[in-house]
Protein backbone atom coordinates (compact mmCIF):
# COMPACT_ATOMS: atom_id res chain seq x y z
CA UNK A 1 0.00 0.00 0.00
CA UNK A 2 1.47 3.41 -0.71
CA UNK A 3 0.00 6.85 0.58
CA UNK A 4 -1.75 7.46 -2.50
CA UNK A 5 -3.83 4.74 -0.83
CA UNK A 6 -4.98 6.02 2.42
CA UNK A 7 -6.02 8.72 4.85
CA UNK A 8 -5.73 9.99 8.20
CA UNK A 9 -8.19 11.18 10.54
CA UNK A 10 -6.50 12.76 13.71
CA UNK A 11 -7.27 15.42 16.32
CA UNK A 12 -3.33 15.07 17.08
CA UNK A 13 -1.55 17.95 16.39
CA UNK A 14 1.81 15.92 16.64
CA UNK A 15 0.10 13.67 13.76
CA UNK A 16 -0.49 16.83 11.26
CA UNK A 17 3.22 17.69 12.47
CA UNK A 18 5.09 14.90 11.42
CA UNK A 19 2.77 13.89 8.49
CA UNK A 20 1.27 16.78 7.00
CA UNK A 21 3.61 17.63 4.11
CA UNK A 22 3.72 13.93 2.86
CA UNK A 23 0.67 12.26 3.89
CA UNK A 24 -3.25 12.54 2.94
CA UNK A 25 -4.29 14.23 7.28
CA UNK A 26 -7.48 15.00 7.53
CA UNK A 27 -6.81 17.64 10.87
CA UNK A 28 -9.93 18.30 13.39
CA UNK A 29 -9.55 20.50 16.61
CA UNK A 30 -12.17 18.08 17.97
CA UNK A 31 -12.71 15.26 20.62
CA UNK A 32 -11.94 11.86 20.25
CA UNK A 33 -15.56 10.73 20.00
CA UNK A 34 -15.83 13.04 17.44
CA UNK A 35 -13.12 11.52 15.32
CA UNK A 36 -14.87 8.14 15.40
CA UNK A 37 -18.09 9.86 14.18
CA UNK A 38 -15.85 11.72 11.37
CA UNK A 39 -14.51 8.52 10.28
CA UNK A 40 -17.87 6.50 10.04
CA UNK A 41 -19.31 9.29 8.02
CA UNK A 42 -16.45 8.99 5.58
CA UNK A 43 -17.21 5.07 5.92
CA UNK A 44 -20.95 5.83 4.84
CA UNK A 45 -19.48 7.57 2.38
CA UNK A 46 -17.32 4.57 1.00
CA UNK A 47 -14.04 4.31 2.76
CA UNK A 48 -12.68 1.30 4.91
CA UNK A 49 -11.41 1.24 7.67
CA UNK A 50 -7.21 0.35 7.99
CA UNK A 51 -6.47 0.54 11.21
CA UNK A 52 -8.66 -0.18 14.41
CA UNK A 53 -10.62 2.88 15.73
CA UNK A 54 -9.81 1.71 19.73
CA UNK A 55 -5.81 0.39 18.70
CA UNK A 56 -4.16 0.73 22.09
CA UNK A 57 -4.63 0.57 25.57
CA UNK A 58 -5.23 3.39 26.30
CA UNK A 59 -9.07 4.23 27.37
CA UNK A 60 -11.06 6.62 25.13
CA UNK A 61 -11.46 8.15 28.34
CA UNK A 62 -7.62 8.62 29.06
CA UNK A 63 -6.87 10.18 25.68
CA UNK A 64 -7.87 13.06 24.03
CA UNK A 65 -6.37 12.16 20.71
CA UNK A 66 -7.12 9.63 18.21
CA UNK A 67 -5.59 8.92 14.74
CA UNK A 68 -7.61 6.46 12.44
CA UNK A 69 -6.16 5.39 8.67
CA UNK A 70 -9.14 4.75 6.11
CA UNK A 71 -8.37 4.34 2.36
CA UNK A 72 -8.63 6.99 0.37
CA UNK A 73 -10.73 6.12 -2.66
CA UNK A 74 -14.43 4.96 -2.01
CA UNK A 75 -15.94 1.78 -3.24
CA UNK A 76 -19.29 1.19 -4.23
CA UNK A 77 -20.52 -0.55 -1.75
CA UNK A 78 -20.85 -0.20 2.57
CA UNK A 79 -18.82 -1.96 4.03
CA UNK A 80 -20.09 -3.67 6.60
CA UNK A 81 -17.33 -4.57 8.53
CA UNK A 82 -15.88 -1.38 8.79
CA UNK A 83 -19.27 -0.16 9.74
CA UNK A 84 -19.52 -2.46 12.57
CA UNK A 85 -16.39 -1.03 14.05
CA UNK A 86 -16.57 1.94 14.26
CA UNK A 87 -20.39 1.90 15.60
CA UNK A 88 -18.33 -0.54 18.22
CA UNK A 89 -15.52 2.19 19.22
CA UNK A 90 -18.42 4.48 19.53
CA UNK A 91 -20.92 2.82 21.66
CA UNK A 92 -18.05 1.90 23.90
CA UNK A 93 -16.87 6.05 23.75
CA UNK A 94 -19.93 7.01 25.04
CA UNK A 95 -19.61 4.75 28.28
CA UNK A 96 -17.42 6.60 29.41
CA UNK A 97 -16.97 10.04 31.24
CA UNK A 98 -13.71 11.94 29.97
CA UNK A 99 -11.11 12.59 32.19
CA UNK A 100 -8.81 14.32 30.32
CA UNK A 101 -9.56 18.19 31.65
CA UNK A 102 -7.58 17.27 34.57
CA UNK A 103 -4.21 16.79 32.63
CA UNK A 104 -1.03 19.02 32.72
CA UNK A 105 0.00 19.92 29.14
CA UNK A 106 3.12 17.34 30.05
CA UNK A 107 0.38 15.03 29.86
CA UNK A 108 -0.98 15.79 26.44
CA UNK A 109 2.58 15.72 24.84
CA UNK A 110 2.44 12.13 25.77
CA UNK A 111 -1.02 11.50 24.50
CA UNK A 112 0.17 13.01 21.65
CA UNK A 113 3.27 10.49 21.49
CA UNK A 114 1.54 7.64 22.33
CA UNK A 115 -1.37 8.36 19.31
CA UNK A 116 1.72 9.08 17.23
CA UNK A 117 3.19 5.85 18.28
CA UNK A 118 0.07 3.82 18.03
CA UNK A 119 -0.03 5.55 14.04
CA UNK A 120 3.79 4.85 13.06
CA UNK A 121 3.08 1.59 13.93
CA UNK A 122 0.08 0.91 11.68
CA UNK A 123 1.45 2.58 8.72
CA UNK A 124 4.47 0.19 8.95
CA UNK A 125 2.34 -3.03 9.66
CA UNK A 126 -0.11 -1.44 6.55
CA UNK A 127 3.73 -1.00 4.92
CA UNK A 128 2.85 2.43 3.72
CA UNK A 129 6.26 3.99 4.78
Amino acid sequence: MNQNSYKIITNNPLVLKKLDKAHDVIFHEISYEEILREVRDRIHEGHRLLSHPLSGSVKPNETPYKSILITKGKEMRLDLKSLELIENAILACAKFHFKTDTYTSETYEDFQLIDWTLLESGLEAADVW
